[in-house]
């Protein structure tokens, strides 16, 4: 079993890759495969309602960027883990063209992440964040995709690189997270 992890940060290696991180730790330690995948660097447009995903039904967008790259590393994923930290309440324009075109090619080529596990998590400076976190959660509903809960919101708390590894709640937030993702990929793939 594999999860991906897409971090939808403008800062390599920051707070959102962080909390991901601390869910893999989880899912690693049930032998489940990891594998984080960093938008920072990465160019990833909008959707241009071109439909050609829907013409040609060959699992890829026919943009030329680092979209398709990032969701055929989806679609070989059993678990994907969406992560953005909070821009004005919601979540970065790279995660949000990313949910687009993976929601439009999905669904043009018969429902490629119908049922997979996917979980959403999300860092904010102080507010935001939960629906940063719905946001990126209705990729998943609208999927028909699995999602996993924990024991509170999937959020953290920190604005400096690094800081959110100090908020123990969010923290251990991931931590339930990650067990739940696991429990849930091994019911769905046992």
């Amino acid at each position: 079993m594999k999860v991906v992890g897409i971090s939808g940060s403008a800062r390599k290696d920051g707070n959102t890759a962080i909390m991901i991180k601390r869910v893999f730790e989880e899912l690693e330690k049930e032998g489940i495969e990891t594998e984080l995948i960093q938008l920072a660097g990465k160019k990833i447009r909008g959707c241009l309602a071109c439909m050609k995903c829907q013409e040609n039904q060959d699992k890829r967008c026919s943009v030329d960027d680092d979209f398709n790259m990032c969701f055929e590393k989806m679609l070989q994923a059993d678990g994907i883990i969406l992560g953005s930290p909070t821009y004005f309440s919601d979540m970065t324009p790279e995660m949000k063209a990313l949910i687009d075109r993976a929601g439009y090619v999905a669904r043009a080529n018969g429902d490629l992440l119908k049922r997979k596990a996917g979980a959403a998590v999300s860092v904010a400076r102080r507010a935001g964040a939960i629906h940063t976190v719905d946001s990126m959660n209705h990729l998943f509903f609208i999927s028909q995709m699995i999602v996993p809960g924990s024991n509170y919101w999937n959020l953290g708390i920190g604005r400096e690189k690094g800081e959110v590894g100090a908020d123990a709640e969010g923290m251990q937030t991931m931590r339930v997270l990650g067990e739940n993702m696991a429990w849930l990929l091994k019911k769905i793939k046992g």
